[in-house]
């Protein structure tokens, strides 16, 4: 453990950022020390805000001098508490909100240069004002920055199209453990130069240094997007739905989220403006969408495809969106799945995947698992069908204890994980590892792999300064 950090070194880490930008005030820290699920809450003698680049190799310099912990933060929207600092109150965190620069946007390359702290939302925005489409989406948008999806390497609804966060970046600009800054900022698509250096901190969670810019892929805009509420009878049919949709659906499709009956429930039960778009009720529900270069004829083809799909009899009831705003409350929808499952009491909540083709197969098994494990439970598996990442969330029993209920998250954990592993899945599709999962982390990467992350770690952060305790 790293021992308590002194007024006088507190005092120098402070005058690196200006007094304004250096939080010790334990009441202006609290948005710095918890995050949303209120799961993981921290201590820190000091919030750091620096608002250069130049400002975060001197607090890095420094913290290796003197063998201090830093904490990296963006948005502060992680959950599995990688961006929060333990509570031992010896680690310094260093939020990089003010790092909120757009540097360069060049629609002729398709790529903009922007600064950690810029939020997803003012990036999708930045590639709006050049006539370009940032594709990463999230429910967190607003709050979530550039630097916290990078660290995480973030999925969203459209990686069944565009990829992960990482499939979205082409050169970084990182301060290493000591201070030194990479000026990795590249535009390249093509650069065979040995070692793929950008792809080390990209999901590294700031545990090998922290990332203070980006160079990211923009793509051009759809001119014809169409989207569609459907009603299926099972995942398998909805698997079905998709290879359908992919061949043809008119164009690319862009989202394919699946959704149980249960959640449409509980959205509509608790927000006041939800609509159920379909009036038979289903079991399983598809969010579509199809995106396409040609002005005119997907909604024909769309609904041609969901024709087809009725006809063989993997798609039920279908509603096709007339307007921006009915496809705005079909995505409002899915978006409020996770956040109304409070109002039913506690929830479990796991963030997993499996090969595309096993997800119905999964579903069926975990389910059955997890309704054994606890009577009554009631099973919220919802996410990307289109990528294999499914949120395999539990809610408590209808009027069972929250307390009792939420003690079970670590045994319903194993549960769970234990069916993705004989699936060949991931523990962790989107969120990371943070403190959540850093346990469980050995017992699915193979020996070797553990080895490698280990010694590259050791070779980059050999003080073991830079967010310890999180993945590793």
């Amino acid at each position: 453990m790293a021992a308590e950090i002194s007024s006088d070194l507190l005092a120098r880490f402070a005058a690196i950022v200006g007094a304004k930008y250096a939080i010790s005030d334990i009441n202006d820290q609290q948005p710095y020390l918890k995050e949303w699920r209120d799961r993981y809450h921290g201590r820190t003698p000091l919030v750091l805000l620096p608002g250069s680049v130049e400002e975060v190799s001197a607090i890095l310099k420094l913290a290796d001098e003197t063998g201090t912990s830093i904490v990296p933060q963006g948005g502060n929207t992680g959950l599995v508490g990688g961006q929060v600092p333990h509570a031992t109150g010896n680690e310094l965190l260093v939020s990089l909100k003010r790092l909120d620069k757009v540097r360069a946007a060049d629609p002729d390359s398709n790529t903009l240069d922007v600064e950690a702290g810029v939020t997803l939302q003012r990036v999708q925005e930045a590639a709006d004002g050049v006539g370009r489409f940032f594709p990463l989406s999230l429910p967190s948008e607003g709050s979530c920055t550039i630097g916290g999806n990078i660290g995480t390497n973030a999925g969203g609804t459209g990686v069944i199209a565009y990829g992960n966060t990482r499939d979205l970046i082409l050169g970084l600009e990182v301060v290493l453990p000591g201070g030194r800054i990479w000026h990795g900022m590249r535009h390249l698509r093509k650069d065979n130069t040995g070692y793929d250096l950008r792809n080390l901190f990209i999901g590294a969670e700031g545990t090998l240094g922290i990332v203070t810019a980006a160079v990211v892929k923009i793509f051009p805009k759809p001119r014809s997007v169409g989207t569609a509420f459907i009603g299926v009878d099972s995942p398998a049919d909805a698997l079905n739905l998709l290879h359908e949709a992919r061949a043809n659906g008119g164009g690319t499709v862009t989202a394919f989220e699946l959704m149980p009956r249960l959640g449409i429930d509980f959205v509509v039960r608790h927000v006041s403006d939800a609509r159920d778009p379909i009036a038979e009720k289903y079991p399983w529900y598809v969010l579509l969408e199809v995106s396409t270069q040609s002005e005119e004829g997907v909604g024909d083809a769309l609904e041609g495809m969901l024709m087809a799909a009725y006809e063989k009899g993997y798609a039920g009831d279908a509603v096709i969106a007339s307007s921006l705003e009915q496809a705005a409350d079909f995505w409002r929808l899915r978006e409020q799945l996770s956040e109304t499952q409070k109002f039913e009491g506690g929830s479990i909540k796991h963030d997993v995947s499996v090969p595309i083709r096993l997800v119905p197969a999964f579903l069926d098994k975990a389910i059955a698992a997890v309704e054994a494990f606890i009577p009554g439970c009631r099973p919220l598996p919802f996410g990307h069908l289109g990528d294999g990442n499914i949120h395999f969330n539990v809610s408590q029993p209808v009027g069972g204890d929250k307390k009792e209920f939420l003690a079970k998250w670590e045994a319903t954990n194993e549960v769970v994980h234990a069916i993705v592993a004989e699936f060949h899945g991931s523990i962790s599709a989107e969120h990371g590892i943070g403190q959540a999962k850093r346990a469980l982390l050995p017992g699915v990467k193979d020996p070797v792999e553990m080895e490698m992350m280990r010694a590259i770690k050791a070779t980059l952060d050999p003080k073991g300064i830079m967010n310890p305790g999180k993945v590793l």
